[in-house]
């Protein structure tokens, strides 16, 4: 971002330093993909092992139901939940850092007026 060229009000604001709060939106949206990314990949990597294990016959045991083999794949579906958590939660953070820093602008303007 660059360095705002706008005229300084003596109206209070609510931020101090308008570059560090996108410097802060843009880390949250980075962190966010971050989250995201080493959850999914650690889940795929996991389910890999998984698969392998259950097609080599590893977890096979005579006389399993359906319902028995399909409990085993539960865990990597919760696996990915607070990756996504996470990321739902930090995208949340950025887009209301946006909405803030657009009332500012919008309150800055207007008192200029």
């Amino acid at each position: 971002m660059t360095e705002s060229t706008e005229n300084h009000t003596n109206f209070p604001a609510t931020y101090f330093n308008r570059d560090a709060a996108f410097k802060l939106v843009k880390m949250a949206g980075i962190c966010a993909w971050v989250v995201l990314g080493i959850y999914l990949f650690a889940t795929l990597i996991s389910f890999a092992q998984f698969m392998i294990q259950f097609a080599t016959g590893m977890f096979f045991q005579k006389g399993m139901s359906v319902v028995d083999v399909v409990g085993f794949f539960t865990p990597y579906l919760v696996q990915f939940t607070p990756g996504l958590a996470y990321f739902i939660g930090l995208k949340f953070i950025e887009h209301a850092l946006l909405i803030l820093l657009d009332m500012e602008d919008n309150t800055r303007r207007a008192a200029r007026k």
